[in-house]
């Protein structure tokens, strides 16, 4: 039964708490619906590019959760898998949907997709830390990466994160320029750059979850048909 007692009899305090409560409420509600129209934008630029960021979120989760992150973290995280891409908003079709290798030129503007995604991303202070995610979600381990040549431990957990799941998925779908691989070899190539372009940790636990979670993985996401496994 719904209680119908009035809060403006309330003490001070529990009014106060009940207002800060409907805030955060409020506040996750609208954050939610941002996240989601960032996502339905990127939807109607490329249909695939959508699709792909949906079950990086899943993927996301998955990790940041085997990997201990804190729930409000995991909440930036899984914002951040989403609107990774947002940048590509940015890149022209010519480039994005091209069906052979890029020039140099191309590939220096298709680069430039973390950077475009960042900076509609920080204007919002809710996204600051999806939006370090966002820029930092191509850089390697090694330092090798773009666009800030971080390295290690310079390089936000959850970028690391994106970086591993991000790299899986894009080898195993198909491309307007190439097939996808079959996950075995996807997952042997994580290894192989595993110390290089990726984090072995962040790798270790994606390819744990991999083998024990994909049947669940792709069931939640309630896609993957153009994946091959």
């Amino acid at each position: 039964m719904i209680s119908t007692f009035p809060t403006s009899v309330l003490p001070v305090e529990a009014r106060a708490s009940m207002r800060v409560k409907m805030l955060e409420e409020e506040l996750s509600s609208n954050l939610n619906s941002m996240i989601c129209g960032f996502h339905q934008l990127l939807d109607l630029k490329d249909l695939n590019t959508g699709v792909h960021s949906t079950r990086l979120a899943e993927w996301a989760m998955r990790v940041g959760q085997e990997l201990g992150i804190p729930e409000e973290s995991l909440q930036e995280l899984e914002m951040a898998a989403v609107v990774h891409d947002i940048g590509k908003i940015g890149v022209p079709d010519a480039i994005l949907n091209k069906p052979g290798k890029l020039t140099d030129d191309e590939k220096a503007v298709m680069n430039k997709h973390p950077e475009f995604g960042w900076g509609v991303l920080r204007l919002f202070p809710a996204l600051t830390q999806t939006s370090l995610i966002t820029l930092h979600h191509h850089e390697s381990f090694d330092g090798r990466g773009y666009p800030g040549n971080l390295r290690g431990s310079e390089i936000p957990l959850g970028a690391r994160i994106v970086t591993v799941i991000d790299s899986f998925d894009a080898m195993v779908s198909d491309r307007p320029y190439r097939k996808g691989l079959p996950s075995e070899e996807a997952k042997r190539r994580l290894v192989e750059s595993s110390g290089t372009q990726f984090d072995p940790a962040v790798v270790k636990c994606f390819l744990k979850i991999v083998d024990t979670e994909l049947p669940t993985v792709l069931a939640a996401m309630g896609t993957g048909s153009n994946l091959v496994f």
